[in-house]
């Protein structure tokens, strides 16, 4: 079976694009006896000028155990400078498809893989084992970018018939890591990583060990567009990593991360940021359950990953994320013009490490919370009570003082206008580094770390100049993380000066 779609096509066709969205389907007739599998075929042609997502229908009969799907595209060459044919794939259940439909996300892959298979005992990873109910399934096409040859594809169905093998048990992440319980402390994370559960390279116990030797106390996992793999985060648990759920919403309009989710929350992905509303409606799924939302790599340079939703609505920015890049300055250039135009929305740094080349905790965010528990270091992220660092050797501490009392990052200094405040920052395992201290008209003081790696810088303002102060650690000459000059070895979120 063959289909070829353009827009023109669609809107001859009458009615809303998103219920036009739908392709030429197969439909399987119940087994005959002794029948142990079937296989049928789609072709077709996708061209530049379509919606984001399609629909493939597939009646499923009675009798089925087990779907597999394997699809391909062409790749015709193109000019230099046009993109190429990329497209992504998924699977909904006959529970349906309709944006925020749950209960029938049944998997997602992107471009990673070719094929996947469901059954109720096991699934392809980034996929949800379950039962294979009857009904109308459907295949999900995302022509990520279109070459203006068009992108001719093919979808290969094959069921298997028989009964329903044993279920699969989900077996998520403990609430605790009782190794790395420190009650009120600072603990190092990182919240934005990946696995083989969506595009990553890593099995989820080479993740835990990446992190455990990078002296984390906790992670997110964060797989591209499907909970699959918060599933099955206790097969890995040790009890000094505490591991957080969370997934990468990865959409054509840019990725947000919403990390703290309860274990099998899935996050549609199906929307620009054009459709406003949906994006609030996400967002507010999100903080309902409890979970954060994050602006990852604003001025990433690839294709729908450069953030281009609302700031305001989105509770963190990832201004650093992975190692230093011209990404990174302007992420941060990005952010601190919110701050001093007085939108403040608190900064973290994550690895967002897919591969074993990539390091995890390459940076990750030093957070102040009360407990090693999820509830409060998603509290301390929140409150900006928080730096970040490019590993787990560099220390800092940063605190701003008036009257005998002593506030911490994140904090506010209630002090009149005319009142001096100490600010000093103490650092270590940071070699060849100048220390800034900046406020909203920018760099105030710098200093020059020692040879040693340790120091410490002290500088007096007042609340009439300085309606905050923050500060950056960087490498003139580049270093481990970057080629580039002055990177970011280490970065806090502001102090607030003034009444308030």
């Amino acid at each position: 079976m063959s289909s070829e779609l353009t827009r023109r096509t669609l809107f001859r066709a009458g009615g809303a694009a998103a219920a036009l969205s739908l392709l030429p389907g197969v439909a399987f007739a119940a087994p005959a006896d002794g029948e142990t599998l079937r296989t049928q075929t789609v072709t077709g042609t996708f061209q530049p000028d379509i919606p984001d997502w399609y629909y493939l229908p597939v009646e499923i009969p009675r009798g089925v155990n087990q779907i597999d799907v394997v699809y391909s595209y062409d790749r015709p060459t193109v000019p230099s400078g046009t993109r190429g044919n990329a497209c992504d794939i998924g699977m909904f259940g006959p529970e349906g498809h309709q944006l925020g439909n749950t209960r029938g996300f049944r998997g997602w892959s992107g471009g990673f893989r070719d094929r996947f298979s469901i059954s109720a005992s096991e699934a392809t990873p980034g996929y949800l084992a379950g039962p294979i109910t009857p009904g109308t399934w459907h295949v999900i096409l995302g022509p990520y970018t279109v070459a203006p040859q068009g992108l001719n594809y093919q979808v290969e169905i094959t069921l298997h018939f028989g009964p329903q093998g044993t279920p699969f048990k989900p077996n998520p992440a403990p609430t605790s890591a009782p190794a790395k319980q420190r009650g009120k402390s600072w603990y190092r994370g990182d919240s934005h990583l990946h696995t083989v559960y969506s595009d990553g390279r890593r099995t989820p116990d080479q993740l835990v060990a990446d992190a455990r030797a990078a002296g984390l106390d906790f992670i997110v996992s964060t797989d591209h567009n499907t909970s699959s793999s918060q599933l099955q985060w206790g097969d890995h648990a040790t009890d000094d990593l505490l591991i957080l759920n969370g997934e990468e919403v990865t959409t054509r309009s840019g990725h947000w991360p919403a990390i703290g989710l309860p274990a099998g929350t899935w996050i549609d992905w199906r929307y620009r940021a054009s459709d406003a509303s949906d994006f609030r409606r996400f967002v507010d799924q999100v903080h309902r359950v409890g979970g954060l939302v994050t602006a990852a790599h604003p001025f990433a340079n690839c294709f729908g990953c450069t953030y281009e939703f609302a700031y305001e609505i989105a509770d963190l920015v990832e201004v650093w994320n992975g190692p230093w890049t011209q990404d990174d300055e302007a992420s941060v250039i990005h952010w601190d013009g919110l701050l001093r135009g007085g939108r403040w929305i608190p900064a973290i740094g994550d690895s967002d490490a897919h591969n074993p080349n990539q390091i995890v905790g390459l940076p990750h965010t030093v957070v102040q919370a009360d407990s090693l528990r999820q509830a409060d270091l998603l509290a301390g992220l929140k409150a900006g009570r928080s730096w970040f660092a490019e590993s787990s050797a560099v220390s800092l501490t940063f605190t701003a003082a008036t009257g005998g009392k002593t506030t911490q990052i994140g904090g506010r200094v209630a002090a009149g206008t005319g009142t001096p405040v100490e600010v000093e920052v103490t650092v270590s395992g940071a070699p060849g580094t100048t220390v800034t201290i900046l406020d909203q008209l920018g760099p105030e003081h710098s200093e020059t770390v020692p040879d040693t790696g340790s120091g410490t810088v002290r500088w007096t303002t007042y609340p009439r100049y300085s309606r905050w102060v923050r500060v950056e650690v960087r490498r003139p000459s580049g270093g481990v993380n970057t080629t580039l000059p002055n990177a970011m070895v280490a970065m806090t979120n502001p102090i607030f000066l003034g009444e308030g």
